[in-house]
């Protein structure tokens, strides 16, 4: 495998964190826009990507493949926590 190889296979194996981290994390800012308004769409964008590429490299060490529907379930989960801890803890 050469460089180009690998660097496609992670980037597809990191696609859905940075996809799904995108999502909410837009999603989030559109819904809560008043209350996060102090928030940047950086930082959430940031924390909602590393906690769903945690939740991919876990699933991958747990069942040791890729792709399991498991692995997409801990991946949502991971950045909903990481963007309710970042951003939505603090609303009343």
């Amino acid at each position: 495998m050469g460089p180009l190889d690998a660097l496609w296979h992670l980037a597809n194996f990191f696609g859905p964190a940075i996809g799904v981290g995108l999502i909410a994390s837009g999603l989030c800012k559109l819904i809560w826009w008043k209350a996060l308004r102090s928030v940047a769409f950086g930082g959430l964008t940031l924390w909602a990507m590393a906690a769903g590429a945690v939740a991919l490299i876990g699933g991958l060490v747990i069942f040791g493949r890729d792709g399991r529907m498991a692995t997409y379930g801990l991946l949502v989960a991971s950045t909903s926590l990481a963007l309710w801890w970042r951003a939505l803890r603090h609303l009343r």
